[in-house]
């Protein structure tokens, strides 16, 4: 396993953990808004940030991609 994939599945339990949600819920939310390309693409900036950060950042993500679904 590379390390961006380890990272994401680090990013999938802490956000999962935080938002309180099941697997399931989590990775079907990561999916439907192109979260885990997001956050591989992004790895090298992401991965040196704590987890409330990573949480807040993912947060920020889901925002944008609703507001952008809407327009």
């Amino acid at each position: 396993m590379d390390n961006e994939t380890k990272f994401l599945v680090h990013c999938i339990e802490i956000y999962k953990t935080a938002r309180k949600l099941n697997g399931r819920e989590v990775i079907k939310l990561f999916n439907q808004y192109e979260i885990p390309q997001y956050i591989v693409a992004c790895y090298d900036s992401l991965h040196t940030t704590g987890p409330q950060y990573i949480i807040a950042d993912i947060d920020e993500f889901i925002s944008y991609r609703k507001e952008d679904s809407i327009q």
